[in-house]
């Protein structure tokens, strides 16, 4: 199981506790410094079953400077958010955690994480 966090962020830390408590065995990927590429995106959001405007964090300066808002939601301009997801980590909403079976979920509530738990 891997988890992406900004360390920054109370969701990560409240989840990172949460993953502790249950004695979970898990890798961090702070994805601000080890910043995924087009490739990670693409798998995490099939393992997710999402879109790359549905983990993106609109209310970002840097979502703002883009014009992201603007931006159609349909599959002709998937990859122009998953290069924007890639070259702007910060937009992507966080934490993302990698089930061991092969899906993924984003961990914001403790249902969230404990749902990634059950599925390792």
């Amino acid at each position: 199981m891997e988890i992406w966090i900004n360390p920054a962020c109370s969701k990560c830390r409240g989840a990172l506790r949460l993953l502790d408590e249950e004695g979970a065995d898990y890798t961090v990927r702070r994805y601000l410094e080890d910043v995924p590429s087009a490739d990670e995106i693409r798998d995490v959001l099939n393992r997710l079953g999402l879109e790359p405007w549905d983990i993106t964090r609109t209310q970002e300066p840097a979502a703002k400077e883009l014009g992201l808002k603007d931006w159609p939601r349909e599959a002709g301009s998937r990859e122009r958010w998953i290069a924007a997801l890639s070259e702007h980590p910060k937009l992507i909403q966080r934490p993302i955690i990698t089930a061991d079976d092969g899906t993924a979920v984003v961990g914001r509530t403790d249902d969230a994480v404990r749902d990634a738990l059950s599925r390792s």
